[in-house]
């Protein structure tokens, strides 16, 4: 698969915002990255929370540049006692609902963020992208 492009980030954002909708029936921000955390594709539904923009966002920039979701730094964070603000990146976040988006041969291609739901639903719906693309 090559690189992360618009194409391609645009139509996973599009497949988080119809997941949210027939799933849970809520508004969500999702927000896809590439490899380097730098956003290429972003939407924020009608009704969405104006502060699940930069949520998403921090999302996908955190899975991005931790290479993990966020779910698995925020239990790395409990599990070795330490903080975000150690990694020295002001824009980590470890709110779970952020994705890094591989190839099958397991590259680091980008990441997906979603916020809006509990952080539960957002990072299944971010890993539920990811499990495809990788499958793809």
């Amino acid at each position: 698969m090559p690189d992360m492009n618009l194409e391609t980030a645009q139509d996973l954002v599009r497949r988080a915002l119809a997941m949210a909708t027939q799933e849970h029936g809520k508004p969500i921000c999702a927000a896809v990255c590439d490899d380097r955390g730098l956003l290429l594709a972003f939407a924020r539904m009608d009704g969405a929370p104006v502060r699940g923009v930069g949520i998403s966002q921090g999302k996908a920039y955190s899975a991005a540049r931790m290479g993990v979701t966020t779910q698995a730094v925020l239990e790395r964070l409990h599990r070795e006692g330490i903080e975000i603000g150690h990694f020295c990146d002001p824009e980590l976040t470890a709110l779970p609902g952020g994705s890094p988006l591989k190839d099958a041969e397991g590259r680091l291609l980008g990441a997906v963020g979603v916020s809006g739901l509990t952080s539960a639903q957002d990072q299944a719906i971010t890993d539920a992208l990811a499990a495809s693309l990788a499958a793809a």
